[in-house]
């Protein structure tokens, strides 16, 4: 029958499922405390590192990470599909799955996945009937071979043509919608988005076509233009081409990240296979993940003019909270008037690598960005560079890099370490150790370390996922205008938990599994707690929520107060730095 399944059936299925009973009719589990635990059966173990807890509704590998609730775990392990595990979960404990025929059919993930690769097939076969389209290639100097790799075609002009080739029916225009490759008008008419353009198929991890980049054939206006958000498709996460440098690659030893699918794809064309670009917005922390989640080297290349610098900026600011011993991240600096397409185009392959090899690592980048800033012959203008680092080394893990990076800051404005080391403060919350006056509560104490405390969005996150019934009093708005890792899932949490007060921790896992955040979820959410005779979570998440709000405000004071120091701050803006201060 079609029609959506209700998101309420689906929590309320979780929630009464014993995930203990559905995975122990496929595997032999064994009781352990208040959990029970089996050798995993997604890879080859001789000891048990395979949790099922009941109470939490859930299961979870410590081994490959393999996670997520009885729905999950029946769709992995029988090899079903999202709806037939529902329907099967549902069948076993003798409820029928209701349908709303109200709403719009359901739309299944493999079916807009299928309806991108025959998309994708098909404006290849238009590349090849366009002359047009294949002289603008072979200009930009991309070959046959480096097409085909890509997938590389093209989108005719005309507003209707993807429309009507694919959209025949209502339910197929709705899977044009859904996948953004169409666009709806006020009249409720549909057009095509993409037109007159070369189109680049993105693709996730497993090599599926998630969204698309085009890049117009003449004049056309915006000169590239990417797919929207979609259930797809999010582009703060994915990044252009890291699917084809694995391909391409056995190991991994470093990735360059450029700005542009053309300059991945140039890069390619002359075997630097190590490339992999962001999708038309800045370096987030999610790409910094996938990023070191398979390698420690990473370089930043960007184009050396103004706003080249600018990105270059930006990115530093987001690496920073990820910056450890081992990770080496770096910044290649173009001639101006140059990216990487034109570069490697005019000088060849070894002049790119050559300049790669000799990119600028963040802690000179940094330093030398701002001694750029102030008149280093002053004391005044040494003083302002320790006070302009302040807020940026914070932000870095403690560690021997962030020690090492202290000392050469100390060296370049003339203090011994330790002084400066005082003057700078403790590391934030969100690099892992508790500034003065933190509530001791699960820091360190009761929350396993990755590296250091978990910060303060990490414990946060995982203490509303074991009481997420705790959620229902927090105030949201204290987040606003906080800039930390996983602010925006922390937020998303909270408002879910406060819309669904009997949602579970099983509930919140489903919610986010096929997000990529997910992942992080699961690992949360085996973590360990107290009970709540031990300690007060609601106390505790309060707590983090005030945390987070001063570093907010923090933050804020010192942002007016560099504009201040500018002579740029607005009226409205002098005011607000009066009442913060």
């Amino acid at each position: 029958m079609a029609g959506l399944i209700p998101q309420d059936f689906i929590d309320d299925l979780i929630a009464r499922a014993d995930v203990v009973e559905v995975i122990g009719r496929r595997i032999q589990l064994k009781k352990a405390g208040r959990e029970f635990k089996a050798c995993c059966p997604f890879h080859e173990e001789k000891t048990p590192s395979f949790t099922v807890s009941p109470g939490k509704g859930f299961y979870h590998c410590f081994g490959c990470g393999a996670h997520g609730t009885a729905i999950g775990f029946l769709m992995d392990y029988d090899h079903m599909s999202f709806v037939e595990a529902i329907e099967s979960l549902a069948n076993s404990m003798g409820v029928e799955v209701p349908r709303d025929e109200s709403d719009r059919p359901a739309q299944r993930y493999d079916e807009l996945f299928t309806l991108m690769s025959s998309v994708e097939k098909h404006w290849q076969s238009c590349l090849r009937d366009s002359p047009a389209a294949v002289d603008y290639l072979k200009q930009r100097g991309i070959d046959g071979e480096t097409a085909r790799r890509f997938g590389i075609g093209y989108a005719p002009d005309g507003w209707s043509h993807t429309l009507d080739k694919f959209g025949k029916t209502p339910e197929a225009s709705e899977r044009l919608l859904a996948t953004g490759l169409i666009i709806r008008k006020d009249n409720g008419k549909h057009y095509d988005r993409f037109r007159d353009r070369i189109m680049f198929p993105i693709r996730d991890q497993r090599g599926r076509t998630i969204g698309f980049g085009g890049r117009a054939l003449g004049d056309g206006e915006p000169k590239y233009l990417n797919s929207p958000e979609t259930v797809l498709f999010h582009k703060g996460r994915e990044l252009y081409g890291l699917f084809e440098a694995r391909q391409a690659l056995r190991h991994i030893d470093r990735l360059v990240v450029v700005e542009g699918y053309m300059d991945a794809v140039a890069l390619a064309r002359h075997g630097i296979n190590f490339v992999v670009a962001t999708l038309g917005t800045a370096t987030t922390t999610e790409h910094l993940n996938r990023l070191f989640r398979l390698t420690e080297t990473v370089a930043f290349c960007f184009d050396g003019d103004r706003a080249g610098k600018a990105a270059a900026w930006r990115a530093l600011e987001n690496a920073l909270p990820q910056v450890r011993e081992g990770r080496q991240i770096s910044f290649v600096f173009l001639p101006d008037g140059h990216d990487p397409d034109s570069y490697v185009n005019k000088h060849g392959a070894a002049a790119f690598i050559k300049a790669v090899d000799n990119a600028t690592a963040l802690s000179d980048f940094l330093i030398g960005e701002l001694a750029s800033q102030v008149d280093m012959a002053t004391v005044d203008g040494k003083a302002r560079l320790a006070e302009l680092a302040k807020p940026l080394l914070r932000k870095i893990p403690p560690g021997v890099y962030r020690e090492l990076l202290v000392d050469s800051l100390a060296d370049e404005v003339g203090l011994a370490t330790a002084k400066l080391e005082k003057l700078l403060g403790q590391p934030d919350a969100q690099s892992g150790r508790a500034r003065p006056g933190d509530s001791a509560g699960l820091a360190g104490r009761r929350l396993p370390h990755a590296a250091g405390r978990p910060s303060v969005v990490r414990r946060a996150i995982t203490l509303l996922l074991n009481y997420p019934e705790e959620g229902e009093k927090l105030d949201v708005q204290k987040l606003a205008g906080v800039s930390r890792p996983g602010i925006d899932l922390l937020h998303d949490l909270i408002e879910t938990v406060q819309s669904e007060p009997n949602i579970t921790t099983a509930g919140l896992l489903e919610r986010w599994r096929h997000d990529e955040q997910g992942r992080h979820l699961g690992k949360l959410a085996a973590v360990e707690v107290p009970d709540e005779e031990e300690f007060d979570p609601g106390m505790e998440l309060a707590s983090c929520l005030d945390q987070l709000a001063a570093a907010g405000r923090r933050e804020r004071v010192d942002f007016l107060i560099e504009k201040q120091r500018l002579k740029s701050l607005t009226d409205e803006e002098r005011a607000e730095l009066r009442q913060l201060n």
